[in-house]
């Protein structure tokens, strides 16, 4: 009975959480097609004065070609010039997603809005963990954890590994275990982070731009500062930092949590 209970409670987490989704997409959507409207408005009425100037100069410009250019369709690979991030090409998610997604063919696009406000409420199997999103800090990041987040990538996931670390004291999650991808990986968007209890991390190898799914939660400080700082700060905990410390008491300094602690899913918040 108790499994059933928690089955229907994490279904109607879900179901909670989809529906807001729709509705911040629909409201996203709307604030981009006006700016959108706006644009082209804006370049209209920039190619008709340039056509007026042009026919009040000499006949012979009368004979230049004139060309236009066309907004791609397709997904492009853009670039943060701020951080020297680079997207891939991985479509958005649509608004409703039925069924996890687990593995994709490229790093996604940019699909969160980078003027909005995000964040992350993380249900686990030993309570709730609220994160504040650093988009402004580490825009590409973040669009990685939200796009996932929004696949149901982390639906059903683990906390697979405690540890003590150069982060400091350490949950870590984001698959069933610390071989789980998403498929590709992310350029690291920065260096030189320091850490301190409260911060989500995207963890990744020890070779550089190799972070995709895995993330971690920093429960305590490091006792000396990391000389490299390599590891990507993308969200500080707002709520629950006490639930990610009580996990951490659950492991030794490295290993598995000593009871399974789940992930049952990660819900985005857009403002």
């Amino acid at each position: 009975m108790a499994t059933d209970k928690r089955a229907r409670q994490r279904a109607n987490r879900q179901l909670r959480y989809q529906e807001q989704a729709k509705v911040e997409r629909r409201r996203s959507f709307t604030r981009r097609f006006v700016i959108g409207a706006a644009a082209v408005l804006l370049a209209i009425g920039a190619v008709i004065g340039i056509a007026l100037l042009g026919g009040a100069g000499d006949e012979e410009d009368d004979a230049a070609t004139s060309t236009t250019g066309a907004v791609a369709s397709t997904p492009q690979t853009t670039t943060d010039a701020a951080a020297g991030f680079t997207y891939g090409t991985g479509q958005c998610p649509p608004a409703e997603v039925s069924e996890p997604t687990r593995e994709f063919d490229d790093a996604p696009q940019q699909c969160i809005d980078a003027a909005r406000s995000y964040s992350a409420r993380i249900f686990t199997s030993e309570g709730e963990i609220v994160v504040d999103l650093d988009v402004a800090g580490v825009p590409g990041t973040v669009n990685n954890f939200v796009t996932l987040a929004r696949y149901g990538y982390y639906d059903e996931t683990q906390i697979f590994r405690t540890a003590s670390s150069v982060a400091g004291e350490i949950i870590q999650g984001g698959g069933v275990s610390n071989t789980d991808s998403p498929g590709y990986t992310i350029p690291d968007e920065g260096s030189g982070f320091t850490y301190e209890a409260g911060q989500i991390v995207m963890a990744r190898t020890s070779e550089p731009n190799s972070a995709g799914g895995q993330w971690f939660l920093v429960t305590d400080a490091p006792p000396e500062p990391d000389p490299n700082g390599t590891y990507v700060v993308f969200g500080t905990i707002t709520e629950g930092l006490d639930v990610a410390q009580a996990i951490r008491e659950l492991g030794g300094q490295e290993g598995a949590p000593s009871r399974e602690v789940t992930v049952e899913t990660v819900g985005i918040t857009e403002t």
